[in-house]
């Protein structure tokens, strides 16, 4: 039995598409739902990071972008050494919902993480993303 690799999340948004690319691809808006601080890069190969107070950050690389309807970026992972070269990959898919959008999730690469850290990483990615998301929704319903 393998462990999960995926982890699938779609949220219904009452912003619009634009403004949901906005939240998502620019450092001022990564910073205000995501991270704490933020820089991104925004084209393939671009680099990006994140910041939160605690002194945490994560290296993240910009892998696709199809304005907009669809932006991928990797993920280092924190259970791994910082040279490490395995990420997970995180794509977001964004539809028009009515005079929202409807966002769709998908992280894949954990298969590949070792077993000690297999199943914390996964929980914290499922935890995350659930915070996060709402997290985002908040942001886009107060701007």
């Amino acid at each position: 039995m393998g462990f999960p690799d995926r982890i699938e999340r779609t949220v219904e948004l009452a912003a619009p598409p634009g403004k949901v690319w906005a939240a998502l691809t620019t450092a001022e808006g990564l910073a205000a739902w995501f991270g704490e601080e933020a820089a991104i890069d925004l084209r393939p190969g671009g680099a990006a990071w994140m910041g939160w107070s605690d002194g945490s950050a994560v290296a993240m690389r910009v892998e696709r972008i199809e304005e907009p309807r669809v932006f991928g970026f990797t993920w280092q992972l924190k259970g791994l050494p910082e040279d490490d070269p395995r990420r997970t990959y995180v794509e977001f898919t964004l539809e028009p919902s009515g005079a929202g959008t409807r966002l769709h999730v998908v992280e894949t690469g954990f298969a590949q993480l070792p077993e000690d850290v297999h199943q914390e990483e996964y929980d914290a990615h499922v935890g995350g993303w659930a915070a996060e998301l709402g997290e985002l929704a908040g942001h886009l319903d107060a701007a």
